[in-house]
C-alpha cells in the first residue's frame, strides 16, 4: 500500500466514526447529510498537515475539489444522489494516488456486500428492529452510503495493518 501506517493511523480514529455514521443515516433516512461531509472534510483539512508530507497534502487537497466537479457533473447527469457525490468528495484526499486501483476494488467489493447484506437483511428480523428505515422500502434504491464509509473505513484499517 502506499498510505503510511503513519498517515493512516493518524486519519483512522477521526474518519471510523464518521463512515460509521454515514452508513448509519444513510440506511435510516437515505441521506448523507451535510454536517458528516463537512466533517470528513475537516479532518483532512487539520490532520492532512499532521500526517502527511506538505505537498502531498496540497495535491490531495486539489483532488477532492476535482472529485467535487466531477460529482456535481454525475448529480446533475442523474447518475448518483447529492450527498454519495459530496461524501466521495470528501473521501478522496483520505486515499494515496498509489492506491487508487485496490481503494476502487475495495469499493466494488465494499459496494457488492453492502447490497447483498442490505437486500437479505430487508427480509429478516433486522427489519423489524429498524422498521422506520427508509431504506428498506426504496425498490431499487440503494443506500451507498453503506458502502463508500464501509470502504473507506476499511482502506484505513488496512492501511494501518499493512501500509508503507
Amino acid at each position: 500500500m502506499s498510505i503510511t501506517v503513519y498517515a493512516a493511523a493518524w486519519f483512522l480514529p477521526f474518519v471510523l466514526p464518521l463512515c460509521l455514521y454515514t452508513a448509519y443515516t444513510d440506511m435510516a433516512s437515505m441521506r448523507i447529510t451535510n454536517p458528516t461531509v463537512i466533517a470528513l472534510a475537516a479532518v483532512f483539512v487539520v490532520i492532512g498537515p499532521i500526517a502527511l508530507p506538505f505537498e502531498t497534502y496540497l495535491w490531495h487537497l486539489l483532488a477532492m475539489v476535482i472529485a467535487l466537479l466531477v460529482g456535481i457533473v454525475m448529480n446533475a447527469a442523474g447518475l448518483m444522489g447529492a450527498g454519495d457525490a459530496k461524501f466521495i468528495a470528501a473521501a478522496t484526499p483520505f486515499v494515496a494516488l498509489g492506491d487508487l486501483r485496490l481503494a476502487m476494488a475495495l469499493f466494488m467489493a465494499t459496494l457488492l456486500a453492502a447490497a447483498l447484506t442490505h437486500r437479505v437483511a430487508k427480509h429478516t428480523r433486522v427489519r423489524r428492529l429498524t422498521p422506520h428505515w427508509t431504506s428498506w422500502d426504496q425498490g431499487k434504491k440503494f443506500p451507498m452510503g453503506l458502502a463508500l464509509g464501509a470502504a473507506l473505513g476499511f482502506y484505513l484499517i488496512l492501511g494501518v495493518l499493512f501500509g508503507a
